[in-house]
């Protein structure tokens, strides 16, 4: 049971450090692997090495451990050589297709819906949303996401858990006035899709205990909006889980060390949970007013996305990010 973060420097890749459970204290990686990248392609020989450490972390025992800050904290994964993400939740792929396109029947994909995003400038957890236009439609996606290890070509969903090394938390930063127009082209995101943002920790699946299973997270993201709830649906309404989303992505091609998979926009049947997007609330907005009631986000709207235990303790950290638009 290990929990991982990167601070800054001296590389891009930063440092790799574990963290204590309740996400306090820290101590180097140094001696088993200088950064979560060299960790992850060389995972059968640092496996063991980190969750030694980790246990010394945790009964008091690491020489040189420190207080964790994880607001200097970078991505888990600073960059990655590839990020792959799904949009495996029914219920907002039902309610998008209604609300965009009401006189359509929506017919669910037999297969994951999938797209390939920029892996080479992830950002961290208190990054700013900047440098956009208000008129550009900036939304926030809570997901969560696996990174696994090497993983053959061909590989059955079954077999591809064991190829899931890490769980994350994160922020697909979108720009919903760019999505209509490339989804038009029919070749997929680009500008719609800036750089996605990540919680300070990545953990291991046994931190996260019963609620990993079925290859499926059970567990829900807390979404706040300039510091009012906005939903916290729960992991478990995969219609593809990981294991399929993995085998899908490995179709046709091996999958590098270090490859993150992202669910998409976590959404639930019930709409009492609220949503993990803007967009999914004015769709529902849409349907059921004629019109959407809810703006995207402007300058200076702060969200917050977490991940707690049963007995309220984060497991990732928050994220806590900041829109500050182009002047």
């Amino acid at each position: 049971m290990t929990k991982f973060a990167t601070l800054p420097g001296p590389g891009r890749d930063g440092s790799l450090v574990v963290v204590s459970t309740d996400l306090t204290r820290a101590v180097s990686a140094a001696p088993v692997a200088v950064t979560l990248i060299d960790a992850i392609e060389r995972w059968r020989e640092t496996e063991s090495a980190l969750l030694e450490i980790s246990i010394q972390l945790e009964r008091r025992e690491a020489a040189d451990e420190f207080e964790f800050d994880s607001g200097v904290a970078l991505a888990p994964l600073p960059r990655s050589p590839q990020w792959l993400d799904g949009s495996v939740f029914q219920s907002h792929l039902e309610l998008m297709a209604k609300a965009l396109h009401p006189d359509r029947p929506h017919q669910p994909s037999p297969f994951p819906l999938m797209y390939q995003g920029a892996s080479d400038d992830f950002q961290g957890s208190r990054s700013e949303i900047g440098g956009y236009l208000e008129s550009e439609g900036i939304d926030f996606e809570g997901e969560f996401g696996v990174v696994v290890d090497d993983v053959p070509m061909r590989t059955n969903a079954t077999d591809a858990l064991a190829h899931v090394r890490l769980i994350l938390l994160l922020n697909d930063v979108s720009l919903r006035t760019f999505a209509g127009r490339e989804i038009g082209t029919g070749f997929g995101f680009l500008n719609a899709k800036p750089s996605t943002a990540f919680a300070p920790v990545a953990v291991t699946p046994d931190e996260l205990g019963d609620a990993w299973h079925d290859g499926r997270i059970h567990l829900p993201i807390n979404v706040a909006l300039n510091g009012e709830s906005f939903g916290h649906p729960h992991g478990g309404e995969m219609t593809f889980d990981f294991g399929e989303l993995i085998e899908h992505a490995a179709r046709t091609r091996r999958l590098s060390a270090g490859t993150i998979v992202g669910s998409g926009t976590v959404s639930n049947d019930d709409r009492s949970v609220g949503s993990a997007c803007i967009a999914e609330r004015r769709a529902i907005e849409i349907i059921e007013h004629g019109a959407p009631r809810t703006a995207f986000m402007s300058d200076g709207d702060r969200i917050v996305l977490d991940v707690c235990d049963e007995h309220g303790f984060s497991i990732f950290g928050p994220i806590e990010q900041r829109v500050a638009t182009q002047r």
